[in-house]
């Protein structure tokens, strides 16, 4: 009797330490765990979290599958949030324009990322790479402003949309660098690279992993990226800041968040489930293969890297006067 009552609990035992230590805490979890994506599928946030979703099912003993909700350059996904129970089952994917542009160019906003979103870990970062087309005369940044001052109307720069990161980053380069630099918005980063690509446009600005197969072919030239140290997919360019302009920096993101008033412990595991997926190599590495830079943060962390990016756009903001209601 007391020999099976033994194995009982040595079997037992075994069990528990073969169950992962987040799928025991985050058991009261019900049925699959949902990431909110607000983009259409095969773009570079929604296969983010594809690549993360098994990892991260595994770990909290759940399914995990991705839903996308597109439409409103995300808009739509983070309302959803908004709308979620605070039960830990439902996370939203998505880039800096969400949590913190769109509150600052929007009168009248579905959401309030102060109150209806829970910070829960940073995933990635993703530079913006300013390119000339490929006869162009200006090989470098201190040329490019040259140029400018010298070709006034014609100093322009292609941005993939009205209101995006690199709408905004354009405005950050003509102002730091004292030109007038007029920004002329596509529908999407392809037909951007293809006016650039023909000459239509002198300059552009788009995220690296959408210029960069036509800068390899020598279709264009991306002549600085946007981030403190160089991009690894253009580890031959340099930033701004080495060519003398050290106010000229501003990277994209994404990151992922929780409905507020999801209990602190949940998001607590949330976050070191995902810190440690993203920086598996698996992981990491197809994330670098979107043109992303695998990060990882705590949820206090990234809400810091939220607030110096908002101090850091908002009077760029104002200063341009850009509304998008």
């Amino acid at each position: 009797m007391r020999l099976g009552r033994f194995v009982s609990l040595l079997i037992s035992a075994s069990f528990a330490a073969a169950v992962p230590a987040a799928a025991q805490t985050l058991a009261p979890i019900r049925g699959p765990v949902r990431i909110l994506v607000g983009f259409t599928p095969g773009g570079p946030t929604d296969l983010a979290a594809r690549s993360m979703a098994d990892r991260l099912g595994d770990a909290v003993g759940q399914p995990v599958v991705v839903e996308n909700r597109a439409g409103a350059g995300g808009r739509i996904a983070a309302e959803a949030l908004k709308s979620a129970a605070p039960d830990g089952s439902t996370l939203l994917l998505v880039p800096i324009v969400v949590p913190v542009l769109a509150p600052l160019v929007f009168k009248q906003l579905g959401y309030d990322p102060a109150k209806d979103f829970a910070p829960v870990a940073h995933v990635a970062n993703y530079q913006s790479a300013f390119a000339v087309s490929a006869n162009h005369p200006a090989g470098t940044v201190p040329e490019f402003v040259a140029w400018a001052k010298s070709h006034g109307a014609r100093a322009n720069f292609g941005t993939p949309a009205a209101g995006g990161l690199q709408h905004f980053f354009g405005l950050m380069v003509a102002k730091a660098s004292g030109i007038d630099l007029v920004p002329v918005t596509y529908k999407g980063g392809v037909p951007l690279a293809l006016d650039l690509a023909s000459g239509q446009i002198p300059a552009g600005i788009s995220t690296v992993s959408d210029l960069l197969e036509l800068h390899r072919a020598g279709r264009i030239r991306i002549i600085a990226t946007s981030g403190a140290k160089r991009s690894p997919l253009l580890p031959a360019v340099p930033t701004f800041r080495e060519q003398g302009f050290p106010a000229i920096e501003g990277d994209g993101w994404i990151a992922f968040y929780a409905p507020a008033k999801t209990p602190k412990p949940v998001i607590e595991l949330w976050s070191k489930v995902i810190v440690k997926a993203v920086r598996t190599p698996e992981v990491a590495e197809r994330l670098t293969h979107l043109g992303l830079e695998p990060t990882g943060t705590t949820p206090e962390e990234l809400a810091a890297i939220m607030a110096a990016d908002t101090a850091r756009w908002a009077p760029i903001i104002r200063a341009s006067g850009f509304t998008a209601d």
